[in-house]
């Protein structure tokens, strides 16, 4: 997600008009506003008759997003490029002096994460001074040296490496000087020419002359013949034996082993948790495929952007997408009753008591000039004819009507035959599990401390609500625990007898909607004649019932 993308998403459990409603107020927004891109997206399943709906119309599902919490994505993270282990001491310090950092990112070829280098890295190999080993333990390359000490190789193979050996500076007399080398090892010579061919004849591996002497052919022929490297630099004795161990590779003192790395999709909440008992000040991020991307601090983590959000068909934090109260809301457009979301500045709500959404978001193409196209009218009316129910619900106003019918003409589909055909789809339940049934459309309430859900599943055909009622009630004290839930509800409507039995699950459920109905609870449920809409004629008799309680 960029700074500019604001994402359109309607609630948890989506039906149609969820999501097509956010489909076309996205297209819609891309139209009018050119500095921003509006992406629709869906926080939870496709139930069938959306799935038909979409698929007529040949439009792709919106990208789930089921936690809209801050991730390591939403940081101004640092895109640095990983460096390769083989770089010397001396680059890996100059890069953090010029990047102003102190931890660089090791990778490999592949850009998989090797390792980390911190400044105290470097620093440590300054304290190895009495091992005369170490740039060969380092496996250090003959290049790194010469880049170094700013020198030049006249002699031997740059690019070799040296693994074996000490380090010597060659001082005092040639008896001793004799004494103390052996094959292979690395030898700093000052303006002696009487040294050269003492260390030629114990065949060490190289030279490195200092104050940029003349060397002499004949040396330089004898040192290529026994593969013995000749580095020549303008530096001293003194600043050679300083400078040398900044030549080692990065490689011999970085940490491999236990490092803490995050990933793009991580949310900052456990970021932080893990950051706080951990002592170091920058992160790596690694993609989805675990490659490198960039680096972290502390302090990038105070500068998280929130996602921008718009919210459609619904206004309840209940409903809403996981952890909506870390995002920035901009607007809200529903047509139900105003709940409990809390916004921390204000925004644009429009809520009208439509039968869908979709109506409102019509209108509103209407109001800014924008065409309909065909596609988009289709989803439109899709969802005005889903909310409806075909314009069976008391929900359903003739504004409503009105809009569905001029939708479908510029959509070029028959009202009745394509609502068949989307409550057919949707009332095929043989091959959903009870989870799918009950979560394709539902919904939490809430009176003072007491927490409810309604669910409803609708079909042309009663058989087969009686067999969704056969599947589901057993289930449903497991998921009132797991919803954490004190009563539960199911409408199982018959959408062409326009009438609903209402099945009752929880301590005082029953008696709560004989209460709210006047009618007596039969093999725990009620029959109601009439009444098919969620919003309008179930919810407010439950709420009224429980505020006489």
């Amino acid at each position: 997600m960029t700074n500019n993308s604001v994402w359109v998403i309607g609630h948890r459990h989506p039906d149609t008009d969820s999501i097509c409603a956010a489909i076309a107020y996205a297209y819609l927004k891309n139209q009018i506003d050119p500095t921003h891109t509006y992406e629709p997206k869906r926080a939870g399943s496709i139930n069938p008759e959306t799935a038909y709906v979409l698929g007529y119309f040949h439009v792709d599902e919106p990208e789930l997003v089921t936690d809209v919490g801050t991730q390591i994505m939403d940081i101004a993270f640092r895109e640095t490029a990983g460096i390769s282990g083989n770089i010397s001491m001396k680059n890996a310090w100059e890069l953090m002096q010029k990047m102003d950092v102190v931890t660089l990112p090791v990778v490999n070829k592949k850009n998989k994460l090797e390792g980390l280098i911190v400044a105290g890295d470097i620093a440590k190999s300054y304290m190895d001074v009495y091992d005369t080993t170490v740039l060969s333990k380092a496996k250090t390359q003959y290049k790194n040296i010469c880049e170094t000490l700013n020198g030049e190789v006249i002699a031997g193979n740059a690019h070799g490496y040296f693994v074996k050996g000490k380090t010597v500076v060659a001082s005092g007399s040639i008896k001793r000087i004799t004494g103390i080398l052996n094959p292979e090892d690395l030898v700093i010579v000052s303006d002696r020419e009487d040294v050269i061919p003492v260390c030629m004849q114990s065949n060490v591996s190289c030279i490195i002359l200092t104050n940029n002497p003349n060397v002499k052919m004949e040396i330089i022929e004898e040192a290529n013949k026994r593969e013995i490297v000749i580095i020549r630099t303008p530096f001293d004795t003194f600043t050679v034996a300083r400078l040398i161990n900044q030549s080692m590779p990065i490689k011999h003192f970085m940490t491999t082993d236990h490092i803490v790395h995050f990933h793009m999709d991580d949310y900052l909440d456990e970021v932080r948790e893990v950051v706080s008992k951990i002592r170091h000040r920058d992160f790596p991020v690694l993609d989805e495929n675990e490659n490198y991307i960039g680096m972290f601090s502390r302090r990038n983590l105070l500068g998280a952007q929130k996602k921008k959000i718009i919210l459609v068909d619904h206004n309840e934090r209940s409903q809403a997408v996981h952890n909506i109260e870390e995002t920035e809301i901009l607007e809200i457009i529903d047509h139900h009753r105003i709940g409990s979301l809390e916004t921390m500045a204000p925004v644009y709500f429009r809520n009208q008591p439509l039968g869908c959404t979709a109506t409102i978001i019509y209108q509103m193409y209407q109001e800014k000039g924008v065409e309909v196209t065909p596609v988009i009218a289709g989803l439109l009316c899709s969802a005005i004819l889903s909310d409806t129910l075909m314009f069976r619900s008391p929900t359903c106003t003739i504004l409503d009507k009105e809009i569905a019918l001029k939708l479908a003409e510029i959509a070029e589909i028959d009202v009745e035959e394509h609502a068949t055909k989307m409550f057919e789809a949707g009332s095929n339940f043989a091959s959903k599990t009870n989870e799918e049934i009950l979560n394709q459309d539902y919904k939490t309430f809430y009176s003072g401390k007491l927490a409810f859900g309604v669910a409803q599943v609708s079909s042309m055909s009663r058989t087969e609500l009686d067999k969704v009622k056969e599947r589901l009630y057993p289930e449903l004290v497991t998921e009132m625990g797991e919803k954490h839930l004190d009563m539960i509800f199911i409408m199982l409507t018959d959408i062409l007898s326009e009438s609903t039995e209402l099945v009752c699950a929880g301590d005082g459920a029953e008696l709560l909607a004989e209460s709210a109905f006047s009618e007596h609870v039969v093999g725990h449920g009620l029959m109601l004649k009439n009444v098919v809409s969620r919003k309008k004629q179930v919810i407010p008799a439950l709420m009224n019932a429980l505020a006489e309680q």
